[in-house]
């Protein structure tokens, strides 16, 4: 007996849904990079109240954008796997937007709505039956 494809119907064309859940992980971790390397950056050549901070709060988030960007290739992939860590990322996204929304500053409130928006909507597209059969995850009790 042939052994069953991990996707189910791979010769089929990614559902949309699945491609913009996989870029909008693609862009948070894009965004933490950026986050990342600029905190460092600042740590390291401006001048911070706490270089130390700064350098470890970039490094950080440069070591956080692993695995939005690993759920990212994944989701374009189709590999079921991806989904866990994709969701775990939004679902650790919505009380940093939180936070920012609820923080005094220019730039922390818009921030705050970009990534909230962005974390609902990747949620949504994560949750969607469409994706879920395209990366072959079983759904309900008894796999339909």
């Amino acid at each position: 007996m042939p052994e069953s494809p991990a996707v189910p119907h791979p010769a089929t064309p990614r559902p949309a849904r699945l491609g913009a859940a996989a870029a909008l992980a693609a862009l948070e971790g894009l965004a933490l990079v950026a986050v990342g390397l600029y905190m460092l950056v600042m740590g390291l050549f401006g001048s911070p109240d706490r270089p130390e901070q700064a350098e470890m709060g970039g490094l950080t988030l440069i070591a956080l954008a692993v695995l939005p960007l690993l759920a990212a290739n994944g989701l374009r992939l189709r590999r079921s796997w991806s989904r866990g860590p994709a969701m775990i990322t939004q679902l650790m996204a919505l009380p940093v937007a939180y936070t920012l929304m609820t923080t005094d500053g220019a730039w922390a409130i818009p921030a705050g709505i970009a990534l909230g928006v962005v974390a609902v909507a990747s949620l949504v597209l994560l949750l969607n039956p469409a994706a879920v059969d395209a990366l072959g995850i079983k759904r309900g009790p008894r796999g339909t």
